[in-house]
């Protein structure tokens, strides 16, 4: 059972389990500002102030309960993960609505449902990075680290990429990680270690960030 299901009442997955639409929204409710996160993480920038997070997220919510007969019944299987999928799979289609079909592609996932392919992690990296580091007034120079932290996380082992991801900025725990992932607990351990020295390495040589 993921750390996110130990305190889950066990007759509210049971009523859902069993159907119960109110119960998936009382789970759902949360969640939701976990699933915030993910959104936040996620949505491209270019989509800020256009696509609405909290409209994603009732988007997301009406995807749920339309496939609750698919709500996972194995109790190793952590819930969450399943409601986070069913998010990422709407910001896809949020993306492609607004971007185009090229934009974000369903078929090119890491291991299971992480739910985007490695240029978007980057992509969303670097944002977040440098939208903690500049002023929206610095156009040019943001431009400019955008392009050199980017081409530096390219670099980066792309699962090590998703694990910083899904770590730092989702707030997932390692046991949700790996099983976001396909992988064991301790590989997910060692490799988040290991991307946070070399995030760490990344930042410090791209110039202006430190």
């Amino acid at each position: 059972m993921s750390d996110s299901d130990f305190d889950t009442d066990p007759a509210l997955l049971d009523r859902i389990r069993g159907g119960d639409v109110d119960a998936l929204a009382e789970l759902f409710s949360e969640y939701r500002s976990r699933l915030w996160r993910v959104v936040n993480f996620r949505l491209d920038a270019r989509l800020i102030g256009r696509a609405d997070p909290e409209d994603i997220l009732q988007e997301a919510w009406l995807n749920a309960a339309k496939r609750i007969s698919a709500f996972p019944t194995d109790p190793e299987l952590s819930t969450f993960i399943w409601f986070r999928l069913i998010v990422n799979q709407t910001l896809i289609e949020v993306h492609r609505r607004h971007l185009g079909a090229k934009k974000r592609s369903a078929g090119r996932e890491i291991r299971g449902s992480s739910g985007y392919d490695p240029n978007t992690t980057t992509f969303s990296l670097s944002s977040h990075l440098l939208g903690r580091l500049t002023s929206p007034s610095e156009a040019a120079i943001r431009d400019e680290r955008a392009r050199h932290l980017r081409a530096a996380l390219e670099q980066m082992n792309e699962v090590d990429r998703e694990v910083l991801a899904l770590r730092h900025f989702e707030e997932l725990s390692n046991r949700e990680t790996a099983e976001v992932l396909g992988i064991s607990e301790q590989a997910a351990s060692v490799r988040y270690v290991r991307a946070l020295k070399r995030l760490q390495k990344i930042v410090s040589a791209v110039p202006g960030m430190v």
